[in-house]
């Protein structure tokens, strides 16, 4: 089968995609760490979503591939596409938008620069965690997501953030030739409808799979379902 690359959302990591181990029978999984978050923490941060797709395809090995971005991971494939459409089989956009400059977002990008400044890295991860759940602190996956944010940097957040804030990608929505497949929960607190919507209605091989009672960490509140949907796009697609 065709890898699938995992590529994780602002303050994430290779290890918050655990509960899709279910995801590599079969099939190689390539899950991988940002530079400046995650195992790659350590790394000088990146203040572009241009340069996020260009590390992640020159780290990428395999010739082609599927691709799954969650959130700013989705507009880094995205951007991947964009550069390397031939190397992309199937696509998945998971709690993502077109735009980084987020409507409706839980607060401005210039509200969480201010606030990482002045809180500090490790109050700003648990914070923002918090926000991706349902149940937010109370939920069960909460502690470890909130634990895989905490190895962010202050450079590293305020990178990524000026990184979304200065990112579009709506003209290209039309180019993107590749099945489709667009996942969101209903209560996303990031990305609200009409986002979703674009990408859906402007990507002519779009799928659409809204998942309920579920927010911006679908895949740690309820990966069962999630897998279910992944598998089933990748093995019909």
């Amino acid at each position: 089968m065709t890898p699938l690359v995992f590529v994780h959302g602002f303050m994430g990591g290779s290890d918050q995609w655990q509960k899709q181990d279910t995801l590599g029978v079969g099939r190689d999984l390539i899950r991988v760490d940002l530079p400046g978050f995650g195992k790659n923490a350590h790394l000088p941060p990146v203040n572009s979503i241009a340069d996020f797709a260009n590390w992640v395809l020159s780290e990428i090995t395999v010739e082609r591939f599927d691709l799954l971005g969650h959130s700013m991971g989705g507009m880094i494939v995205q951007e991947m596409v964009r550069r390397a459409p031939e190397r992309v089989e199937r696509l998945i956009l998971y709690g993502t938008g077109a735009v980084g400059v987020l409507p409706g977002r839980f607060e401005p990008i210039e509200t969480s620069m201010h606030r990482a400044k002045d809180e500090g890295a490790n109050a700003t991860a648990r914070r923002i965690a918090a926000t991706w759940f349902l149940q937010r602190e109370k939920a069960e996956p909460y502690p470890e997501c909130a634990a895989i944010a905490e190895a962010s940097t202050l450079p590293a957040i305020l990178a990524g953030l000026e990184a979304m804030q200065n990112w579009s990608g709506v003209d290209h929505l039309p180019q993107i030739a590749c099945p489709t497949l667009i996942v969101w929960g209903d209560s996303d607190r990031t990305y609200a409808w009409p986002q979703i919507e674009q990408l859906w209605q402007d990507i002519p091989t779009s799928n659409l799979a809204v998942i309920p009672n579920a927010a911006h960490a679908v895949h740690m509140e309820r990966p069962r379902l999630f897998n279910q949907l992944i598998e089933g796009f990748l093995a019909h697609a």
